[in-house]
């Protein structure tokens, strides 16, 4: 029995379609075809009607930052040795998730709540992760 690394994601059936997605540098949700939300994360049932009839949407990529905070350890295999942020992201289509926030300082000064957001794309250890930006350096 082999140990993987526990910051590193494992796709399982219900999110090997996100993670297809991040591959290809494309946001992905699952989005509920009886009453039209979108929800993360995976499952394949819709949290708000538990309707099992859903699809995978491309996602627009725009979010704002909700809360967050600065990690001053962040893990091994991230490009920073300084801080990092883990920040609750509100996406366009509705969810949130936890992500991180990429291309500015990571002070509270720079990480201004409600401020708007992009999906972006950086490599940790041997896999792709989502993160956002700040629409303004993007």
């Amino acid at each position: 029995m082999s140990m993987t690394d526990p910051l590193i994601p494992v796709p399982t059936p219900e999110t090997q379609p996100f993670w297809d997605g991040v591959e290809s540098g494309e946001l992905r949700l699952p989005r509920c075809t009886d009453c039209g939300g979108a929800y993360f994360p995976p499952s394949p049932g819709c949290p708000s009607c538990t309707s099992r009839r859903t699809e995978w949407i491309t996602a627009s990529g725009d979010a704002t930052l909700y809360s967050y905070v600065i990690n001053h350890r962040p893990p091994s295999g991230w490009d920073s040795d300084g801080p990092m942020s883990v920040a609750l992201v509100r996406l366009a289509e509705g969810p949130m998730l936890v992500s991180t926030v990429v291309d500015c300082e990571q002070t509270p000064q720079a990480l201004i709540l409600d401020m708007p957001l992009r999906a972006t794309f950086r490599r940790f250890a041997d896999t792709d992760v989502l993160c956002f930006a700040p629409e303004a350096t993007r």
